[in-house]
């Protein structure tokens, strides 16, 4: 492409130019013609779905989804009381306590 040019004359060469800028025009034009169809046609997929998890939902009795808001967050589970005893590595092998302080140097083995 762009070959054979030498001979054109300036004003050929500014036709081939604004042809080649209306073509890509048209180009353009469709391809964002056809991203907004595409969009369009997503989005009624998404209503539809959305319709048709309401209703299933609906139908095994579990409570409408809110879009709007978030989740519940997962309760946070309460560690069992226990007095704190240090230095004993064998207490109990599912421990609630955990080590949140900040330590530099040489690994060491520590217990809670």
């Amino acid at each position: 492409m762009g070959q054979g040019l030498g001979s054109c004359s300036m004003d050929e060469l500014e036709d081939i130019d604004s042809q080649l800028e209306r073509t890509l025009k048209i180009i353009r034009a469709r391809k964002t013609q056809l991203f907004k169809d595409e969009i369009e046609h997503l989005n009624a997929k998404e209503r539809l779905l959305l319709q048709q998890n309401a209703s299933l939902r609906e139908k095994c009795g579990f409570m409408p989804m809110l879009l709007e808001s978030a989740p519940a967050p997962a309760p946070v589970p309460v560690p069992p009381p226990q007095a704190k005893e240090r230095g004993n590595c064998s207490q109990s092998t599912k421990s609630w306590e955990v080590e949140t302080e900040l330590f530099i140097g040489f690994p060491q083995m520590r217990c809670l």
